[in-house]
């Protein structure tokens, strides 16, 4: 329900301010959660298995052609992830990878959440333009992670059950 009225140029001025400053605000805010929260959460971010260890996401979107066209977070946040950073494969590496994995993914579906509040000072259409945009721009993000994170856990599981077998004989 459009509660104020504003020119055409005021608008999208007001909404392309108001996505940067919900996108930087929530960005930051998820950052500041500590990685405990994410191992301790991990399974809101499990792997359904109508996902088939994310092989859904390349049938359906051909992944692989495009995910790398994705922007990394730490662009525009420094503090942020940089996967780029990963220089080895051992465990706590990838356990901080896949935390960060979960990171990002929570921060682009809660990025998805403040499009409701552009019905306040946009028309009903335009409000539902903002939904769209909303989607578009945060689940190509989630898939990514949907997609990857099943393979990445795989990873992780075999490194550990191999360590766990050395252990054992030494």
């Amino acid at each position: 329900m459009q509660l104020v009225y504003l020119s055409p140029f005021w608008m999208v001025l007001l909404d392309i301010f108001t996505w940067f400053c919900f996108h930087m605000g929530i960005s930051i805010a998820i950052l500041k959660v500590p990685d405990h929260f994410f191992e301790t959460h991990k399974s809101w971010f499990r792997t359904w298995k109508w996902e088939q260890n994310g092989m859904i996401w390349q049938k359906i979107f051909h992944i692989q052609s495009w995910k790398h066209y994705l922007p990394d977070g730490s662009i525009f946040l420094k503090k942020a992830y940089n996967k780029s950073s990963m220089v080895d494969a051992y465990l706590p590496t990838l356990n901080k990878f896949l935390l960060e994995m979960r990171r990002a993914e929570m921060t682009h579906w809660l990025s998805m959440i403040p499009a409701i509040f552009f019905f306040f000072w946009n028309p009903p259409w335009a409000g539902w333009i903002m939904i769209v945009y909303a989607v578009l721009m945060n689940a190509p993000f989630i898939i990514v992670q949907r997609y990857n994170r099943p393979r990445l856990e795989r990873v992780y599981r075999r490194k550990q059950e191999r360590e766990e077998r050395l252990k054992y004989i030494e």
